[in-house]
Parts: structure tokens; C-alpha cells; sequence
């Protein structure tokens, strides 16, 4: 059973249950890190928590909401050990695991609905990372990362 963290700030709130019972569904144990309701918040503080659990090792994944996604990942992927990456369709998800190996998606409570939201992180959580090539890749990734500590 892998161990999710997810996070929000009130634009992402509305995703929030549907991924939380998705992920369950999935077999997933989900670390609830907040926002607990609609009232504005800050989305770096959600981004920074659910990317420190996950770069920690506490949890294995992470999802993070906010209006679009972007702000969000911005905020995850200042942590080291991050790969956090936008989705809005079930492709791109499949990919950013397969090719990436993306520890965390973000997802944008403006940009795509709760049904959306669901298939994406189905699509994610089930995918598998292929290696091979692409770890050539992410092997330059965490070089760039270690150069600009």
C-alpha cells in the first residue's frame, strides 16, 4: 500500500474529496495536509508540506490542488528530491510517471472538473515508471539540482 500525502489551498479545494476517494479506492493510505475548507489560503504552504512529506520519505506520493496547478507545483518543486508536475488530462499523467517518474501531480481546481480529477490521478497512481532511458534523464535532473543547492 503506498502512502499518499495530498494538500490544497481553497482554488484546489474543490478536487480535494473526489481525489482523497479515489485514491482510497485505489488502496491508498492518503495523508490529509490540508486546506479544510474554502477560506483563502497560501499555496506554498500546502505545496511545501505535501513535498517535504513525500522528499522525507514519510509518504510515497503526493497530489497537490490549487487553482491551476501551477503555483503549487512551483512551491513542491523547491524541495530536493521533488519531481512535481501539472496534469490536466489522463495522458499526460500516464506519462509523467512513466517517463518522469513525477513523485507528485498538481492539479488545477479552475482548469479541470471532479470527474477529470479522478481519471487523471487513477491514471497516475496505476502507471508504472519505466526506466531505461528515461533515468538517464532524471539522473540530469537531480545533477541540475545538486549544482544549484
Amino acid at each position: 500500500m503506498k502512502k499518499v500525502a495530498i494538500g490544497c489551498d481553497h482554488g484546489g479545494f474543490v478536487l480535494k474529496e473526489r481525489v482523497v476517494s479515489t485514491l482510497k479506492r485505489l488502496g491508498a493510505e492518503v495523508v490529509d495536509l490540508g486546506c479544510y475548507d474554502q477560506n483563502s489560503v497560501d499555496y506554498p504552504e500546502y505545496g511545501k508540506k505535501v513535498a517535504v512529506e513525500v522528499a522525507s520519505g514519510r509518504c510515497d506520493l503526493g497530489v497537490v490542488m490549487c487553482g491551476t496547478g501551477i503555483g503549487i507545483s512551483i512551491a513542491a518543486n523547491k524541495v530536493r528530491g521533488i519531481r512535481a508536475a501539472v496534469v490536466t488530462n489522463t495522458y499526460m499523467a500516464k506519462l509523467t510517471k512513466n517517463h518522469n517518474n513525477a513523485n507528485i501531480i498538481a492539479l488545477g481546481g479552475r482548469v479541470i472538473t471532479p470527474d477529470e480529477a479522478e481519471a487523471i490521478v487513477e491514471a497516475w497512481y496505476t502507471a508504472e515508471y519505466e526506466g531505461g532511458r528515461h533515468q538517464r534523464r532524471l539522473d540530469m535532473i537531480t545533477a541540475i539540482e545538486e549544482e544549484n543547492r
